[in-house]
Parts: structure tokens; C-alpha cells; sequence
């Protein structure tokens, strides 16, 4: 979604919406029967959130997919920043501890209903967990 700042400034908001299911499978058991395209679309998603490939084996595949969209689609618009958003429906906070993961992994602090941010190369990214 593009969207645009209070200065006018376009932004890029992903948004994934979750009830109770995971986000997609962890990136080690994603490997598991890894072909020449998915390490190198693994490599590239790494590169552009500043991972390490051989340490997101305990993240899910889901999140570093969409971020890593939400930084692109960023840059193509030559937008002010990203934003990656996570809207949970779970009363039990389903995914939260995968998306708290993932966060850190990343160098940002998660906590629900606050937007955490990023020092990754490119856009500013932000990442946030919304319930409802």
C-alpha cells in the first residue's frame, strides 16, 4: 500500500493479517529441500534486511518476505520510508514471539501496539503489531 506522511511524503505500508496461523514455515524447515532459485531468493531477501543467511534458519519465512517487500517497493517509489505492519486478530497474540524474533534479528525492539525501528541499508524501516 502506498500511502503518504503528514509532510506529503509517500511511504510504504505492508501489512500482514494473521488470526491463529504462523507466518508461513520457519526458514530452516523452508530449506529443507532447497533449490538453486530459493537460496538465491533467500540470499537476496538476507541482503536487503542486512541478515546473515545462515542466521535466519529460526526465523519465519513469511516476515522476511514481506519486510523485505515493503524495503523494495520503498525504494522503487523513492518513498520516505517502510513500513511493515502486522494486524492480529488472535486474542491470544498468536505469532507475536515469531514476529518479537524477527524483530531483533533485524536490530529492532518489538512491543505490541508500538512502532519499533530499524537502522537497516536503504529507507527507514518500521515494523509494528496492531490487535484488534
Amino acid at each position: 500500500m502506498l500511502a503518504r506522511n503528514i509532510s506529503g511524503q509517500p511511504v510504504v505500508i505492508a501489512v500482514e493479517g494473521k488470526v491463529d496461523e504462523p507466518f508461513g514455515p520457519l526458514v530452516g524447515e523452508w530449506r529443507k529441500q532447497e533449490s538453486a532459485g530459493k537460496k538465491e531468493r533467500l540470499r537476496f531477501l538476507c541482503k536487503v534486511l542486512g541478515l546473515e543467511t545462515g542466521s535466519v534458519d529460526a526465523l519465519r519465512y513469511q516476515l522476511l518476505h514481506r519486510t523485505a517487500a515493503a524495503v523494495l517497493e520503498a525504494e522503487r517509489f523513492g518513498a520516505s520510508a517502510a513500513i511493515m505492519l502486522v494486524h492480529s486478530f488472535s486474542p491470544e497474540q498468536a505469532g507475536f514471539q515469531d514476529y518479537a524474533l524477527f524483530a531483533k534479528a533485524i536490530g529492532a525492539d518489538a512491543r505490541e501496539g508500538a512502532v519499533a525501528t530499524t537502522s537497516i541499508k536503504g529507507p527507514p524501516l518500521f515494523l509494528a503489531w496492531v490487535t484488534d
